[in-house]
């Protein structure tokens, strides 16, 4: 069962193995939240703010790819991702960018 607060316990509590939809359930609500903020953020038409984003995004996604020492394809696959997900959301809030 999906449970941020089971997510958030210390311990091997937080460890209980996830369904498979379980994972997809929590990948979908990490999207769709995702593309929500950047829609609204992207109709203020902030252009300052949009490339801090897109910045603090890229950055992240590096740096954590490194933790989880993901192969060159992997990671080039995840930045790619990421880029068409803003993408979409610059495409869906009118092209301001």
């Amino acid at each position: 069962m999906l449970s941020p607060e089971r997510d958030s316990k210390p311990g091997g509590g937080r460890f209980a193995i996830p369904t498979q939809g379980e994972v997809e359930g929590k990948l979908l609500v990490s999207e769709i939240v995702a593309v929500a903020c950047l829609q609204e953020l992207m109709k203020l038409k902030n252009t300052a703010a949009i490339a801090r984003v897109h910045r603090r995004v890229l950055h992240e996604l590096k740096e954590r790819c490194q933790v989880l020492k993901l192969c060159v394809t992997d990671e080039r696959a995840v930045v790619e991702y990421a880029e068409q997900v803003l993408k979409c959301a610059v495409a869906e809030a009118g092209g301001c960018r």
